[in-house]
């Protein structure tokens, strides 16, 4: 999901992952008169190109077609179809036929040499841009009457990797071309989770960048997220934009 936003003649992008339960409290309105499903995965690959409908059924009109070997955000089901998030900001419904879920322990990217060891860590080894922007999140969370998320080392260093891929490779986006969307990315480090988010943003302030994602509904509702206790920032200059952001939330 991509939103750009103008202020003083600069342009500031970003981008949100919404969790699982706000996204289906969305669909609850947009799909009212069906009857959907829960479902035990919400990363899922498309093996066929496909057409997104606004509805689910082949009588609703097409909004968008993805490409065979697409990651996807799946939301729930409805009969033989899956109301889905993919590139593009778009929202719609494909057939279930033509998407393999991906669930936590499927992955078969390459891992790190590290992995099962996540712990939080002390700020002190974050960057100046990450720690501002990691107290900025948390004075916002606080202000609303939520705890204080901490910083988990092995998502740490996710969202770094992240955002300096973002800068090398010239892309902003979600889904990366090496891991795959940010849930693939998280159980190709071996994280666990039980809920998981991201958010990011391209700016050359970190205030601003925060601002920016906190006048976002979907961006804010990440940051303020119950469920959500750990997180990880990465902040890479380059792009441009000046600065990529990139901040990972997970609830264990």
């Amino acid at each position: 999901m991509k939103v750009i936003l103008f202020k003083r003649k600069s342009i500031l992008k970003i981008s949100a992952i919404f969790v699982l339960v706000i996204s289906v409290f969305m669909f609850t309105t947009t799909f009212a008169m069906q009857n959907y499903y829960k479902l035990d995965f919400v990363t899922g690959l498309t093996t066929s190109n496909l057409n997104v409908r606004n509805g689910p059924g082949t009588g609703y009109k097409i909004v968008t077609t993805i490409p065979k070997n697409q990651y996807i955000r799946v939301f729930a089901g409805v009969g033989d179809w899956y109301i889905v998030q993919v590139e593009g900001d778009y929202i719609g419904a494909v057939n279930k036929r033509y998407v393999k879920p991906i669930y936590p322990n499927n992955s078969n990217k390459e891992t790190n040499t590290n992995a099962g060891n996540s712990s939080t860590i002390n700020t002190s080894s974050l960057s100046n841009d990450e720690k501002e922007v990691f107290d900025l999140i948390n004075q916002q969370r606080e202000n609303n009457g939520l705890g204080k998320l901490k910083i988990d080392e092995e998502l740490q260093r996710v969202a770094r990797i992240k955002a300096k891929e973002m800068v090398d490779n010239n892309y902003f986006s979600h889904t990366s071309p090496t891991y795959g969307s940010p849930f693939d990315m998280l159980n190709s480090f071996k994280i666990t989770y039980k809920t998981a988010g991201e958010n990011i943003a391209g700016n050359s302030n970190n205030s601003s960048a925060v601002t920016a994602w906190m006048n976002s509904q979907g961006h804010r509702a990440n940051i303020l997220n119950g469920n959500f206790e750990f997180t990880g920032i990465g902040v890479v200059n380059g792009s441009k934009y000046g600065k990529i952001y990139v901040q990972m939330f997970i609830g264990k």
